[in-house]
């Protein structure tokens, strides 16, 4: 009996080393190589967050098929975050601590993204963003936090250009939800106009997922805008549409800080605005005719996948995958730190979603389009050089337009 328990401390101490002090098998002993990806997959964001894994999906198909990364299969391992701020803190530290992954993608809203760069940073691991637009996202010098697509001051620079190219008269208007995707926009539209010689005549924040916005957009209409800027995910900008009509809110340019106004189902009648979406002008990150090398190829593989066709939030999921990828096999090994280390230098000059590289701030100089719904269908109208239609103005009052 003395000798057991002589020897007892020893079994223990063999059982802890053999188990892990995290209680789960370590990175190097799996057969795949996982990813971790937190998104909104339940919630108001939710499809976003199902555009995000459908990108994801598409890219994940088409690297394993390629032989994976590091000689490895990659795995996908997903956190719904529920499009709640405190449930993707949650997921970055499940995905750390119980799920191992040297790398996070996500998440999709700024609010979301925002929340979880201080646990990225308490953990040490690398987040590659593929969709959070407002600026504060990446303002953190935070050394661990890269974004791909443009922000929210690339978004109002860009609109208000292509407002001064078109003559637009001065009286502008904002329209936000009071998140922080919504404020960041708002405020860089505010700067950006004041900038460029627009009177802002009225600001508005709204509460999102509000049934009825009829009283604000009354008060717009008194200030008599020429031009109005938007900031809503896709069921608000449905509906904001749907009662600017039933107002009689005629601006002559509306225009929007993507998202909402740029998500695939937003000009169709089951999920969107419908006929209601018609004219309305929007950033944009990249369409299926876009013309780096790749783009018509990814929406074929997208619509093999969905029946449909891909909006930008897909594309930056699909390219955030690869560069995830691409950095991994820089580093040669996955690990954060050296993962970290590669995404600092990466440098992919021909992506389907152009160039990608990050500056001293870990920010991807990605250029902005202009976009306009017509016929139903988005198309670029800005930069001329990469316009596919001429774009429709002023906007054509409700009451003149058919099928409603």
């Amino acid at each position: 009996m003395k000798r057991l328990a002589r020897c007892f401390p020893l079994l223990l101490v063999g059982t802890l080393m053999l188990s892990g002090c995290t209680g789960g098998s370590p990175p190097e002993a799996s057969p795949t190589i996982k990813i971790g990806v937190v998104t909104s997959l339940t919630g108001q964001a939710a499809a976003f967050g199902q555009a995000h894994k459908n990108g994801y999906t598409v890219a994940l198909n088409d690297l394993n098929a390629k032989g994976g990364v590091l000689g490895k299969k990659i795995e996908l391992v997903y956190y719904d975050d529920q499009s709640r701020p405190d449930q993707a803190v949650q997921g970055v530290n499940k995905l750390v601590d119980q799920d191992h992954v040297p790398i996070i993608l996500g998440a999709y809203s700024s609010e979301n993204t925002r929340a979880i760069v201080p646990a990225v940073d308490q953990k040490q691991v690398p987040l590659l963003m593929p969709t959070a637009t407002a600026d504060n996202v990446i303002q953190t010098g935070s050394p661990w936090a890269f974004r791909i697509c443009a922000g929210s001051g690339a978004y109002a620079k860009t609109t208000v250009e292509f407002l001064k190219a078109m003559h637009a008269p001065k009286a502008l208007a904002i329209i936000y939800e009071n998140t922080n995707f919504g404020q960041a926009n708002g405020q860089a539209m505010d700067k950006a106009a004041r900038e460029a010689g627009f009177d802002v005549v009225d600001s508005e924040a709204y509460q999102a997922s509000s049934p009825d916005y009829k009283s604000l957009l009354q008060r717009v209409k008194a200030r008599n805008p020429a031009v109005i800027y938007f900031a809503s995910y896709l069921l608000d900008a449905s509906t904001l549409m749907r009662q600017a009509a039933q107002v009689g809110l005629n601006p002559q340019f509306y225009t929007s800080a993507g998202t909402g106004f740029a998500a695939a189902e937003f000009p169709t009648k089951d999920k969107g605005a419908g006929p209601y979406a018609e004219y309305t002008f929007s950033v944009s990150q990249w369409l299926p005719t876009a013309q780096w090398k790749g783009s018509k190829e990814f929406d074929e593989a997208f619509f093999k996948l969905t029946g449909s066709h891909p909006a930008y939030h897909a594309m930056e999921a699909y390219v955030t995958l690869l560069t995830a990828v691409a950095a991994i096999n820089q580093a040669s090994a996955a690990q954060p730190a050296a993962i970290r280390d590669a995404l600092k230098n990466i440098n992919l000059p021909d992506t389907p979603f152009g160039p990608i590289r990050f500056d001293l701030h870990g920010q991807n100089p990605h250029p902005v389009l202009i976009t306009q719904v017509l016929d139903g269908k988005y198309k670029v109208v800005y930069p001329a050089d990469a316009a596919e239609a001429k774009p429709v103005i002023p906007t054509p009052p409700w009451s003149k337009r058919q099928g409603l």
